[in-house]
């Protein structure tokens, strides 16, 4: 009950600020619970904070390679065969 009266009051935030966007809305969706999974797991002390940290920017930055190269096959365009 804790953690959804968390995410309802964080929503109810985005909205008094005026995010209207379903991208801006989702983004924003997103970054809450990253960061709600990023305090979990840390609670459970999985592994060190140094450790944690270097995990979550490696994971990051596999995230940012991975959406690059899905823009990269959107605009290439495949030849049709004859």
């Amino acid at each position: 009950m804790k953690n959804s009266k968390f995410i309802i009051d964080k929503l109810g935030k985005l909205f008094e600020q005026g995010i209207i966007s379903s991208k801006d809305l989702t983004s924003e969706l997103l970054n809450i619970l990253k960061s709600k999974r990023d305090e979990i797991v840390f609670k459970m002390k999985l592994t060190s904070k140094d450790e944690f940290d270097v995990l979550s920017k490696r994971v990051e930055n596999l995230e940012n390679k991975i959406k690059k190269l899905e823009i990269k096959k959107k605009n290439t365009k495949r030849v049709k065969k004859s």
